[in-house]
């Protein structure tokens, strides 16, 4: 059986912390690719793809050099049923469920069983809102998850981040993966970064054309042609990106909407697909653009940090925001170099590229919440 090698010209290997990288050129009597490459790559153990177009002559190739970690799958299993249970408190609060019954104070360790009932009970309306909004959540997470499984890179499963709904109203700081291995090209940047936003959307658009199917428009507002939900009782209106401005007079009709939990939970879920695709090189939407124009996204990144604080007038959380970029930055705005910075995402993927970048303008919120 004749070795893969014979068919390059040239070739270069990386090992990069547990994946050896083959970087090569196929002869060009091989190329097209001929049927004994073909075959050859089918014994490869591991994954690889034409740098250029299909065949055209530059092969990568990944291998990996060592076992997967043993996962703390406990850990992860443990978050998720946390921050689940946080949402659904966070869901039952904006459903009308007195705080008092969502947060009751144990004084009698012998009545616990029956207060856990009562608490089940009392969060029983902000389970939906919980399973639609975990949905999303789940979906972005896993999208970037299995696009760093098909490289070989070394990605921790999902953390899920609960917060007291008491205090953040979701009950959710969202959640992240971990890449433990080095991104080795742009291509592979694209992909990992655009799957997660792209799978989260899809999710949220299904929740969003459901929910307002299911909301009411209602009158005695003083604001008009928005969506609106009730915290404790009082209104707090959320604002419009174009994508909602389409949607909401079509599917709930003209004047304020009062969301369903689903419509809600589809409003946050297009909200974070849209912080997650800002420009910035922490961020998905950082990770999109680098891969797309490489170090010229350092200059949108800056550009963009000063409109967001520019939107601050109008929204101080984009203060906070702009804040927190910098601190998870270090201070920087760009994005981190890969392993090959030079070469370009090939043509059948820098449609998905942009595809992204008109994701991020048709989700986008300028200024997200009104009072």
């Amino acid at each position: 059986m004749q070795p893969l090698v014979d068919y390059f010209s040239v070739w270069r290997t990386t090992w990069a912390h547990d994946r050896e990288i083959i970087d090569a050129v196929v002869r060009p009597d091989h190329r097209g690719p001929s049927p004994e490459v073909r075959a050859a790559l089918k014994r490869w153990p591991g994954p690889h793809y034409w740098v250029g177009e299909n065949g055209d002559g530059r092969l990568l190739l990944i291998r990996p050099l060592a076992a997967p970690p043993r996962e703390r799958w406990w850990l992860h299993a443990a978050l998720f049923l946390t921050t689940f249970l946080s949402v659904a408190m966070g869901g039952a609060l904006l459903a009308g469920v007195h705080p008092r019954a969502v947060f009751p104070i144990l004084l009698d360790f012998d009545a616990f069983p029956d207060l856990l009932l009562a608490w089940a009970d009392a969060i029983r309306p902000g389970v939906e809102f919980a399973m639609a909004l975990m949905g999303v959540l789940l979906a972005h997470e896993s999208g970037h998850y299995f696009m760093a499984q098909r490289y070989s890179i070394n990605a921790s499963p999902p953390y899920f981040l609960p917060a007291p709904p008491n205090w953040v109203f979701l009950g959710t700081l969202g959640a992240f993966i971990r890449l433990r291995s080095p991104v080795v090209d742009r291509r592979q940047l694209m992909d990992v970064g655009a799957a997660g936003p792209w799978a989260g959307f899809v999710v949220a658009m299904v929740l969003l054309v459901v929910g307002l199917t299911r909301s009411q428009v209602v009158a005695g507002l003083h604001r008009d042609s928005l969506q609106v939900m009730l915290v404790a009782g009082s209104p707090f209106y959320l604002g419009d990106s174009p994508l909602l401005m389409l949607l909401r007079p079509w599917l709930a009709g003209d004047g304020t909407v009062l969301l369903h939990p689903l419509a809600l939970a589809g409003w946050f879920g297009m909200f974070v697909t849209a912080l997650n695709l800002l420009p910035f090189g922490q961020l998905d939407g950082g990770h999109v653009l680098y891969a797309l124009i490489g170090r010229r996204q350092r200059v949108l990144g800056i550009l963009t940090w000063f409109a967001l604080v520019g939107l601050g007038w109008y929204f101080k959380g984009w203060w906070l925001w702009a804040a927190l970029v910098l601190l998870l930055g270090r201070g920087r705005l760009s994005h981190p170099s890969v392993l090959d910075r030079h070469s370009p995402v090939p043509r059948s993927r820098r449609w998905l590229g942009w595809a992204t970048v008109l994701l991020f303008g048709l989700t986008f919120t300028p200024i997200p919440f009104y009072s």
